[in-house]
Formats: C-alpha cells, sequence, structure tokens
C-alpha cells in the first residue's frame, strides 16, 4: 500500500469494501457545518454498527476526534481508526 495515499482515496477503497459486504454506510459529505471530530463513516451490518474515523498512514487524530472516540467507547459502540496500511485488517472486519 502507497504512503502517499489520500484520505479521499482510502475512503473510496473502504466504502467500496463495504459495497462489496453488503454494509449501509453514512458519510457526512461536507463537515463544515458537522460537529467537529465526529467519526468519518457509520457503517451498519444486520446488528452491527461501527464509527470509523480514516486516516492516511502518518495522519493524526484531533482531540476533537480522540473525544467522540472515547464517548463512543464509553457508550458500547464499536470505534476504529483505519489506515491504508490497515488493509487486511479493515477487509477482515468488513468480511466477518
Amino acid at each position: 500500500m502507497s504512503n502517499d495515499l489520500t484520505e479521499k482515496a482510502w475512503q473510496q477503497q473502504v466504502l467500496d469494501l463495504a459495497a462489496l459486504y453488503r454494509w449501509g454506510y453514512y458519510h457526512t459529505f461536507d463537515s463544515r457545518r458537522s460537529q467537529p471530530g465526529f467519526p468519518d463513516l457509520l457503517l451498519v451490518r444486520g446488528i452491527r454498527m461501527m464509527f470509523v474515523e480514516l486516516k492516511t498512514d502518518t495522519g493524526r487524530l484531533t482531540t476533537d476526534q480522540q473525544s467522540w472516540q472515547h464517548m463512543l467507547r464509553n457508550a458500547g459502540a464499536e470505534v476504529f481508526v483505519w489506515r491504508p496500511a490497515d488493509l487486511e485488517l479493515v477487509q477482515r472486519e468488513l468480511a466477518s
């Protein structure tokens, strides 16, 4: 996996895999009017729901993103940070 993959290209790969494994998803396409730090994707299939923050291999979580992850985990949600280097893990997670 290329280290220079953009977050947008990475997101498209994840969405393509989600479609392949029949996940529904929500993504706010214009986050300027959304709550800062809310995860990039909400993925749903059957009784399973995941909140996913997508980052490049070198991208860092903001304080707001860390705060949302903490709140969601405390509420019992499945929360992930996925990077291009995690492609095999992402595919296994979406296939399960």
